[in-house]
């Protein structure tokens, strides 16, 4: 089983702490790491990429110092290896033009206001990773216990039956 990344960028301690928290859930089947800027994550990313991890999904706070996260998740896009990365926009900030910029050229595929609910991040977290993995990974059910299971589960029939089709 491939364990993907999944990547929490915030430059406020405490909400990053907070997102860390809130996707333990997830843990067991995925690596969670969490920058406190761009820069950090810029290293922390090329880092993984030498060593053969992808990043399945991340999360990205839009107002910070060194660059503007709608700025930064279009920068990723432009790479073809993040081209496939679920892109979620974590924010209070972020008016109308960034998230639609986001949406046009980042690939956003989530847009969630500060304050957050745990539950409901959880279940848009979970939803995109379910998506990646069904798109990513040839062995979907070793992530079903955490993800959701019945999308993988009829994913992993609908493999069965093109494969027996070809057959």
């Amino acid at each position: 089983m491939n364990k993907y990344l999944i990547l929490c960028i915030d430059d406020e301690r405490e909400v990053l702490e907070s997102v860390l928290t809130d996707l333990t859930m997830f843990e067991q089947q995925f690596d969670i790491e969490g920058c406190e800027s761009v820069a950090e994550a810029q290293t922390f990313l090329t880092q993984q990429l030498e060593a053969g991890q992808a990043l399945a999904l991340i999360l990205c706070d839009h107002m910070m110092p060194d660059i503007q996260g709608v700025d930064f998740l279009i920068e990723l896009n432009q790479q073809a290896c993040f081209q496939p990365t679920k892109k979620i926009l974590l924010t209070g900030q972020a008016g109308l033009e960034a998230t639609i910029e986001a949406v046009n050229l980042g690939g956003l595929d989530c847009y969630i206001a500060k304050p957050w609910q745990a539950g409901q991040l959880q279940q848009h977290v979970k939803h995109h990773l379910t998506q990646y993995i069904i798109e990513q990974e040839a062995d979907m059910m070793p992530y079903a216990p955490v993800l959701e299971t019945q999308t993988i589960a009829d994913a992993w029939q609908q493999r069965r039956l093109e494969i027996a089709a070809q057959s």
